[in-house]
């Protein structure tokens, strides 16, 4: 069964996301990042190179050569999927497909609108037979 993580009340939803990525990536674990809007995808990709500080995490786009030996691959779609067990979901709904990873991880701001659009998903995947976890980023980022 996926497990779904809900990280949420995110003050800065790219930098929190960069964080956990980073921390997936200390544990040399792969991940592959599912951002399906391009500013987003943007954002995501320039804030791996900044965070964490003094540090690497080393990550490319799903259509780049190297993007089958690299542990953090961003990708718009999910069409032709990577193989991969995790999943983190930068989009504004549910991925298709999301089955076929053991664990999503979700970071929702902390405004209103991100939070509604939030619970939405998480009615969802409760609708769908996911396992779904929460962890609150208030004051952490």
């Amino acid at each position: 069964m996926t497990q779904v993580f809900f990280y949420y009340d995110a003050s800065d939803r790219i930098a929190a996301a960069a964080v956990l990525i980073g921390k997936a990536f200390a544990q040399k674990k792969a991940l592959l990042v599912f951002a399906p809007e391009a500013a987003v995808a943007d954002a995501i990709d320039r804030q791996l190179w900044l965070h964490p500080p003094g540090s690497f995490v080393a990550h490319v786009r799903a259509d780049s050569p190297l993007a089958a030996e690299t542990p953090v691959v961003i990708t718009r779609q999910l069409e032709q999927p990577q193989q991969c067990e995790r999943l983190f979901s930068l989009a504004d709904e549910i991925p298709e497909g999301a089955e076929r990873f053991a664990s999503i991880i979700e970071v929702v701001g902390d405004d209103s609108e991100a939070r509604s659009a939030g619970r939405e998903r998480v009615r969802r995947y409760r609708e769908r037979g996911f396992a779904v976890s929460f962890v609150d980023l208030a004051g952490r980022g």
